[in-house]
């Protein structure tokens, strides 16, 4: 067994939702990355003494890599003035706060106990860059989400009620980008808004296309499912950030059937965005309760927060004419992107603010989501990293859902109105160590369909991805003492990627190798748009490249993982 490597951790107190064990001590043994049953005399040996230990955290909505994310740092130096740190043993020297280098997203990131991110909303022609980031984002394993949101072609097939062709479109394309779900970001909204328009809800027609908002998450939905995608469609829903949007979150959710046995049909992201009552800012308020009472009686759907906390960070998004419109209120600095045939962006810096009512309600709404979903299965633990927040704020979202007093003590610092327009100060639920275990991992993994793959649980046969926590939960009163649970999922004891110590008390100590997981859905012949003679004539006569010259090769992924499904067309 000359090379084998082995580790033994000891008195681990482990959660780990996806084996159904809650608070047991007992001993990890990993061999070669992977978690087994036993190992040999010779391991090496770490001594959590009782200390909470969890798989590795995933993040599924987070924005970390790509142009986008690039625009934001060069937009806002004042921000990458923020966050700088030497280089020191294998770390090097990094910046920025709300929108950090790649360095800085990955060793803040391993030093919480993450291993596994999702970068939300890659645009497929620029995918190169994300993925040439994902190579520089070395300590957790990477994958990203893919816009269909404006594609051209997929609209076009549509309209035709071809939703095999629809299919077929977004299976070329995942394996031409390498991407790995499908992202629909405001459906249709940015196309419109390279016209200067925008939909108002999903039976708005976008224009020169004559199709719905509705009919593109309908027919997408669908043809996610035909190709076996291990993720469900990931909708960023229309209207964004308004007030009175919930009426048109709702009407969204409610056209999504359940169509796999073993995951949600629907990922609905940031949803705390999407939550919003009243028909002006003057009685803006929470909405949180229809839509938390919509979801909670059909499973087929899965939502994150979108957590908001206060202080200064960037918004980006591929949603135009959201961004537009929020520069129009914040009156910052503002950039708007076009991405051809396919989708768009836009990104402001803003702060959000304990004194003003719209950020004070906004706060409220996003743990309203999660206290109030009867399933942590349901609802995963984000702040759309960095829109509602950067995601170094998560330790203080999880201690806030784990204590009322602590809600309670924030509460009295925001804007005096705020208790008239939200249900949060009736909610006396504080949540557990196991249900922020769900929220942060298990349920994530579980969403992205990624648990096959070794992810999100602890058992023989997985990822042997392990965070350590600085904190015995038997000791600890989570409910009083919130400062401590804040402080220990702030930095772990130990971060363990893949059999190896990556970060120890906030020190990253390897260089790291993470792995990208793409996914290739084998199609027949027939629905191969590579062959496409439409689709290839009608690719070269509107896009600026070629389309031998689209594909991603390989070189660009570090340790390609790619996952291949049979299509059902």
């Amino acid at each position: 067994m000359k090379g084998m490597s082995e580790l033994l951790i000891r008195n681990a107190c482990v959660i780990d939702p996806l084996r159904g064990i809650n608070a047991e001590v007992m001993d990890i043994a990993i061999r070669d990355g992977v978690i087994v049953e036993d190992v040999g005399g010779s391991a090496e040996v770490i001594d959590a003494h009782g200390a909470l230990t969890l798989p590795g955290g995933i993040d599924s909505h987070t924005h970390i890599c790509g142009t986008k994310v690039n625009f934001g740092r060069y937009m806002s130096p004042e921000d990458m003035r923020a966050g700088r740190t030497s280089r020191r043993g294998h770390m090097h020297s990094t910046s920025g706060y709300s929108v950090p280098t790649t360095y800085g997203n990955s060793y803040r990131y391993s030093a919480m106990g993450y291993t596994t991110l999702l970068e939300g909303a890659m645009a497929p022609l620029e995918a190169r860059h994300t993925h040439e980031e994902f190579l520089y984002t070395p300590l957790q394993d990477t994958m990203a989400n893919t816009l269909f949101d404006g594609n051209w072609a997929i609209m076009e097939a549509i309209r035709d009620g071809d939703t095999k062709r629809v299919a077929a479109i977004i299976a070329w394309t995942l394996q031409a980008v390498k991407g790995f779900g499908v992202k629909l970001t405001n459906p249709g909204g940015t196309e419109a808004w390279q016209w200067g328009k925008n939909v108002s809800c999903i039976q708005d027609p976008v224009p020169y296309f004559e199709v719905t908002p509705a009919e593109i998450i309908r027919s997408i939905v669908e043809a996610n499912e035909l190709l076996g995608l291990p993720h469900s469609v990931h909708l960023h829903c229309n209207n964004l950030g308004m007030p009175g949007n919930y009426t048109c979150t709702l009407g969204s959710l409610g056209l999504i059937p359940d169509l796999n046995p073993k995951r949600q049909t629907l990922y609905a992201t940031h949803v705390q965005f999407h939550a919003y009552g009243g028909s002006d800012w003057k009685d803006f308020c929470s909405k949180s309760e229809p839509i938390v009472r919509f979801v909670n009686m059909r499973p087929q759907i899965v939502i994150d927060m979108g957590q908001v906390m206060f202080g200064r960070t960037t918004t980006m998004t591929a949603d135009g004419p959201m961004e537009f419109n929020l520069y129009r209120l914040h009156h910052e600095k503002w950039s708007n992107h076009d991405v051809e045939l396919e989708t768009g962006s836009g990104i402001i810096p803003v702060v959000y603010r304990r004194k003003n009512l719209v950020n004070s309600v906004m706060w409220a709404i996003g743990l309203e989501l999660a206290l109030l979903m009867e399933s942590p299965w349901q609802c995963m633990l984000t702040t759309d990293n960095p829109n509602g927040a950067p995601f170094v704020r998560y330790p203080e979202i999880i201690a806030l859902l784990m204590s009322k007093r602590y809600r309670d003590a924030e509460f009295a610092t925001i804007h005096p109105d705020t208790g008239s327009r939200v249900p949060l100060p009736a909610i006396e639920r504080e949540l557990d160590w196991y249900e922020i275990a769900v929220m942060t991992r298990a349920g994530q993994a579980r969403a992205l369909g990624i648990q096959d793959l070794g992810k999100g649980y602890l058992g023989p046969g997985a990822e042997a991805d392990v965070a350590i926590y600085p904190i015995r939960i038997d000791e600890v009163d989570p409910a009083v003492d919130y400062q401590k649970v804040i402080e220990a999922f702030s930095q772990t004891e130990y971060t363990i990627k893949r059999g190896r110590v990556v970060s120890r008390r906030g020190e990253c100590l390897v260089d790291g190798s993470n792995a990208t997981l793409w996914v290739r859905p084998n199609v027949s012949d027939d629905y191969d748009m590579g062959r496409d003679p439409d689709f290839i004539e009608k690719f070269d006569r509107y896009y600026t490249v070629r389309m031998r010259n689209y594909p991603v090769q390989e070189e660009y992924l570090n340790r390609d993982r790619c996952i291949e499904t049979e299509a059902g067309i």
